[in-house]
């Protein structure tokens, strides 16, 4: 069963397998197999989505209880990870209605719009889902305990 302090780990699984799941989309985009690329870019909103779920428990319900964990760095190491943090919150924000409007735009058949779009939504999401698990790993493996 998993805990509560489990579900960092789980929401960098979540974020990798978005991350994948991404660039296969767009893999299949870029050789014209639509029909994959929609398919695939569902299940990466679907996994997003799960994330999403996972890390608002985590943050409402878990953090009140546990914490927050401290990175325990100074100096440049400390800059580059708040720098990556802030940028991949901020983004993070921006992303979803991005990805909402993007998947409303081909649910229209809007090809024009939706290709516009997706010019600016994949990259970002990709951005979001990579820092992600680079936030992860940095906090809780790289980060020395105090």
């Amino acid at each position: 069963m998993l805990s509560g302090s489990d579900l960092p780990a789980v929401n960098a699984c979540l974020n990798s397998t978005a991350t994948i799941l991404l660039l296969w989309g767009w893999r299949a985009i870029r050789s014209g197999q639509r029909e994959k690329h929609a398919w695939i870019m569902r299940a990466a909103t679907c996994v997003s989505a799960v994330f999403l779920a996972c890390y608002l428990y985590y943050h409402f319900a878990v953090i009140p209880e546990v914490g927050h964990t401290k990175f325990n760095r100074e100096g440049f190491l400390a800059w580059a990870y708040y720098g990556m943090l802030i940028s991949h919150v901020l983004l993070a924000m921006a992303i979803l209605p991005m990805v909402l409007r993007t998947l409303w735009l081909a649910h229209k058949e809007d090809w024009e719009r939706h290709k516009r779009l997706a010019r600016w939504t994949m990259p970002i999401w990709l951005y979001v889902s990579f820092t992600g698990v680079a936030v992860y790993v940095v906090l809780y493996h790289l980060n020395p305990p105090l």
